[in-house]
C-alpha cells in the first residue's frame, strides 16, 4: 500500500513541476496601442445634485429627479481601451434635449492641485423655469488627442432618466 501511494505522490509531482513551464504567451510581446483615430474610448459617469457647496448636506448626491431651479450635475470620465488608464486628454460634451431643443454644454476638468483624487470632468445645468416636467433625454460624447472617440448613453429605464418634477 505503502508503495502504491508513493508512486502517485511521485506521478502527481511530476505532472504538477512538468506543467510549470512558462507558456509561450509570457514571451509574445504586450499589443501595440492602436493607431492615431483607432479603437474607442469606454466612456462612463453619473447625475448628481450639485449644490455648489461642497461639504453641504446633498451636495453630490446622486439622484434622477431635480426640481426647476436645482443645479443637474454631470461627471463623467473616459478609459483608454487598451491601458485601462483613465484618458487625460478627453474632451467632453453633455447633449441636453429639453422641450425638443437640444443644448450642448462642455465640460470641465475636476481634478486641482488641491484636490487631485478628482480625476473626472464635470457640467452643470441649472433646471430653467420653464423647463417641461418629464424626462429630459442626454447623452455624453468625448473624443481625444488620438482621435478616439466615445459615447455615453444613460440606460433606457424610465425610472433613471434625469426627470424634471413639480
Amino acid at each position: 500500500m505503502r508503495r502504491a501511494t508513493r508512486a502517485i505522490l511521485l506521478l502527481v509531482t511530476v505532472a504538477v513541476v512538468g506543467s510549470e513551464r512558462p507558456s509561450m504567451a509570457a514571451f509574445q510581446a504586450a499589443p501595440a496601442p492602436p493607431a492615431d483615430g483607432q479603437g474607442k474610448l469606454i466612456v462612463f459617469g453619473d447625475v448628481t445634485l450639485f449644490l455648489g457647496k461642497p461639504g453641504m448636506a446633498g451636495n453630490c448626491v446622486l439622484q434622477s429627479r431635480f426640481k426647476r431651479g436645482e443645479s443637474v450635475g454631470f461627471r463623467m470620465t473616459a478609459i483608454d481601451p487598451v491601458t485601462g488608464q483613465r484618458e487625460p486628454s478627453a474632451q467632453f460634451v453633455v447633449h441636453l434635449t429639453v422641450a425638443g431643443v437640444t443644448q450642448d454644454l462642455p465640460m470641465r476638468y475636476r481634478g486641482t492641485i488641491k484636490q487631485p483624487e478628482r480625476e473626472f470632468w464635470v457640467a452643470k445645468w441649472i433646471v430653467p423655469a420653464t423647463a417641461p416636467v418629464g424626462i429630459v433625454r442626454y447623452t455624453v460624447t468625448a473624443a481625444d488627442k488620438h482621435g478616439r472617440t466615445g459615447e455615453f448613453k444613460p440606460f433606457v429605464v424610465e425610472d433613471s432618466q434625469v426627470t424634471i418634477v413639480e
